[in-house]
C-alpha cells in the first residue's frame, strides 16, 4: 500500500501524511519522502543480518563481511566502485551491527539511479577480493590493539561481560577478538554473505528532491529481482536475567594516568512500555545541561571527573543503560559512590516539576 500527501507543503517533521510506504514482493520495504529544498537525495536503511548470526568461534564475522561489501563486487573492483562515487560527488557506506547491517548514501537527485545500482551491486554481488579482505583484517586487528590500550574501551568490554550472560550477543565485542578475526577464512565470509543477506525485512529510506513514485520505481529496478531462499529469520535473543547482585571488576592498563568507570545495567528494549519514561529519566540523570545531574554533581560540584554522563541504548533488545566517567585513579571509589548516590536519588525521589518540564 502506498500513501502520499496531497499537499505541496513539506512539514519540518516527517509524518504518516507525507511518507510513502511500499512493500515489494520480495519483502523489501521502501519509505520515501519528497523534499525539494535542495537538489540532493539521501538514502538510508538496513538489512536484517548482524553479529546475532555468529557463533563465539566466528566473532567479528558479520562486521568484516559488512565492511568488505564496498571493497569490490563481481562487476566492479574497488577502484571502479569508488571512482564512480567520486565522479558524482556522492557517498555510500555500509557497516555491521548486532541485529542489522546498515547503509547510507548521498547524491544529487539526478544520480539516484546510479547510487541505488551501486548499493544493489555491493549488497548482492560482493566479491570479497582476497587482497582487500586481508587489508581489512589488518585494519580491524590494529583497531582491536588500539582498543586494548584505551581505558574507556576496556571498561566497556568488561561491562558487557558482567552485565549479560556469556551466550548473549550483547556480551561480545562487535568487532570480534584478535584470535577470532585472525582465523576467519575467505570461504566463511562468502558463505555468511550468501546464506544471510537477502531482501526480506530490508528497509530502504529515500528523502530528497525526487518524486515519490519515481523513487519507488528506481528501487524496484535495482532490487525487485533480488531473491535469497536461504535467508534465515533473525534468531530470538536469549533471556537477559535481571542483575540481583553487584558485579565489579578492576582492570589495570599499564602506563595510563586516567581511570575510566562504566557502571550500569541492562536497560529496557526500545519497544518496552517504559522505554520513554526511562529515556526521560536518563536525560535528567546524565544528559541534559552539562550532562545532567551527574555532570553537575560529580564533575562540577565535587570535581571528581573529567567527564561524567549516562546513556540509554535500548534497541531491539535490552541494550545497556550506562554511566561513564573519566577520573583520577585516586578518586575512583569516591566517584563511584557519588554516581550511585545520584542513581539512587532519581530512583527514590520524584524529580521537580521544573526539571521534568525542561527535559520534556
Amino acid at each position: 500500500m502506498t500513501t502520499k500527501s496531497n499537499s505541496p507543503a513539506v512539514s519540518a517533521i516527517p509524518g504518516s501524511n507525507d511518507i510513502a510506504r511500499e512493500v515489494l514482493p520480495n519483502g523489501l520495504i521502501v519509505l520515501a519522502r519528497e523534499n525539494f529544498a535542495s537538489p540532493s537525495v539521501i538514502i538510508n536503511g538496513l538489512i536484517q543480518v548482524g553479529s546475532i548470526f555468529e557463533t563465539p568461534d566466528s566473532a567479528g564475522l558479520a562486521n568484516i563481511v559488512a565492511s568488505a561489501l564496498m571493497r569490490g563486487t563481481k562487476t566492479r573492483d574497488f577502484d571502479t566502485l569508488h571512482e564512480t562515487l567520486e565522479s558524482l560527488g556522492a557517498s555510500l557506506g555500509i557497516g555491521g551491527g548486532v541485529h542489522t547491517t546498515s547503509f547510507s548514501g548521498k547524491a544529487l537527485a539526478e544520480d539516484l539511479r546510479t547510487l541505488l545500482e551501486l548499493l544493489s551491486d555491493a549488497l548482492r554481488n560482493a566479491a570479497f577480493p582476497a587482497d582487500q579482505v586481508e587489508r581489512l583484517r589488518g585494519e580491524i586487528q590494529t583497531y582491536l590493539k588500539i582498543r586494548s590500550q584505551d581505558t574507556r574501551s576496556v571498561a566497556s568490554d568488561a561491562f558487557r561481560t558482567l552485565a549479560y550472560p556469556s551466550i548473549h550477543p550483547y556480551s561480545h565485542n562487535l568487532y570480534g577478538e584478535p584470535e577470532t578475526v585472525a582465523r576467519l577464512s575467505l570461504s566463511e565470509l562468502i558463505g555468511f554473505h550468501e546464506q544471510n543477506f537477502g531482501p526480506r525485512g530490508m528497509i530502504l529510506v529515500i528523502v530528497g528532491a525526487v518524486k515519490t513514485a519515481d523513487a519507488i520505481n528506481l528501487v524496484r529496478a535495482a532490487f525487485e529481482d533480488w531473491q535469497n531462499p536461504t535467508q534465515p529469520i533473525p534468531p530470538t535473543l536469549p533471556p537477559t536475567p535481571r542483575l540481583n547482585e553487584i558485579r565489579q571488576q578492576a582492570i589495570v592498563v599499564p602506563g595510563k594516568t586516567q581511570s575510566d568507570i562504566v557502571l550500569g545495567w541492562p536497560g529496557p528494549a526500545r519497544a518496552e512500555l517504559d522505554f520513554q519514561a526511562a529515556n526521560l529519566a536518563n536525560n535528567i540523570l546524565g544528559v541534559f545541561g552539562m550532562m545532567g545531574r551527574l555532570g553537575k554533581t560529580v564533575r562540577e560540584d565535587q570535581g571528581l571527573a573529567y567527564y561524567c554522563g549516562s546513556r540509554l541504548t535500548g534497541g531491539i533488545g535490552p541494550g545497556p543503560w550506562q554511566v561513564t566517567a573519566g577520573v583520577n585513579p585516586a578518586n575512583v571509589q569516591v566517584a563511584i559512590d557519588s554516581i550511585v548516590a545520584e542513581v539512587n536519588r532519581i530512583v527514590d525521589s520524584p524529580v521537580s516539576d521544573e526539571e521534568l518540564a525542561d527535559n520534556k
